[in-house]
């Protein structure tokens, strides 16, 4: 037997549309819970060209999703993030940075053989929502 849940999905107008069959988020409980994105230009839907384009253009569509929903950079509780070469995360961690201040998300990277559409960077945000 299939459980009901309440859930609310998210979505941006502010960002390139994924041709995968799937939620750009979905809020339950108070807590959003983000799909992995990729640095797609929202105008184009194409990759940005270079490793700190994407990493920039991924954060970006992460803080978009976000206050779309009604949170912030800040309210982000966790990152996972996915990199084809580890050697590049020593690039994003200035990018990084500039989106979120401390008290840091907790974070995790995983290094991967491959990403879709042969993005270099691919990362996923647990968020809160503030209350009200």
């Amino acid at each position: 037997m299939k459980k009901e849940y309440a859930r609310t999905v998210v979505s941006s107008e502010r960002v390139a549309k994924s041709k995968s069959p799937l939620s750009e988020g979905v809020i339950h409980g108070g807590i959003i819970y983000l799909s992995g994105q990729l640095g797609r230009n929202p105008q184009t839907g194409e990759l940005e060209p270079s490793f700190e384009k994407q990493a920039e253009r991924v954060l970006d569509n992460i803080q978009k999703i976000l206050e779309d929903a009604g949170s912030s950079m800040d309210m982000v509780l966790k990152t996972t993030i996915f990199v084809v070469d580890p050697k590049k995360v020593a690039i994003l961690n200035p990018i990084y940075s500039r989106f979120f201040s401390e008290p840091y998300p907790s974070r995790s990277c995983v290094t991967v053989a491959a990403l879709g559409q042969n993005a270099e960077i691919e990362i996923e945000a647990i968020a809160v929502l503030p209350k009200s």
